[in-house]
């Protein structure tokens, strides 16, 4: 992977931190700060399934309004009532091919609105707003 060079001021305080833990850790500096910048960083969404990451990973690109919107969203009660009738009809394996198709479908969809509900909350309160979760 490429790298970047980047020049930072910061304050002696944490400088100092910084060089004592990679002292104690008989890591180099640059290692620790790696690290740092790593736990800090914007949760990864290279974890999820491919079929799902650019989707989620265009969250990061959004500005907050546009996240509460996606956090705060909510399937109707129509949708989740015909889901868990598939899912019920899934398991008694009475459904028709078409029936199957569409839960294939739904399961999907319900799969991606998660993990994008999940990941703008967490990028929300990554970036500093109180996000309750219930």
């Amino acid at each position: 992977m490429p790298a970047e060079t980047v020049t930072l001021q910061i304050p002696e305080v944490i400088y100092q931190r910084l060089v004592n833990t990679a002292r104690a850790t008989h890591r180099s500096l640059e290692d620790v700060i790696l690290r740092v910048l790593q736990i800090g960083s914007p949760p990864a969404w290279d974890d999820i399934p491919s079929e799902f990451q650019a989707e989620v990973a265009a969250l990061d690109k959004l500005d907050d309004d546009s996240l509460w919107q996606i956090a705060r969203a909510n399937k109707t009660t129509n949708d989740m009532e015909r889901y868990n009738l598939l899912l019920e009809g899934n398991s008694n394996g009475i459904l028709s091919e078409e029936e199957r198709l569409e839960l294939m479908t739904l399961r999907h969809e319900m799969d991606i609105f998660m993990l994008c509900k999940a990941q703008a909350t967490v990028l929300l309160r990554w970036r500093g707003h109180n996000v309750q979760t219930r």
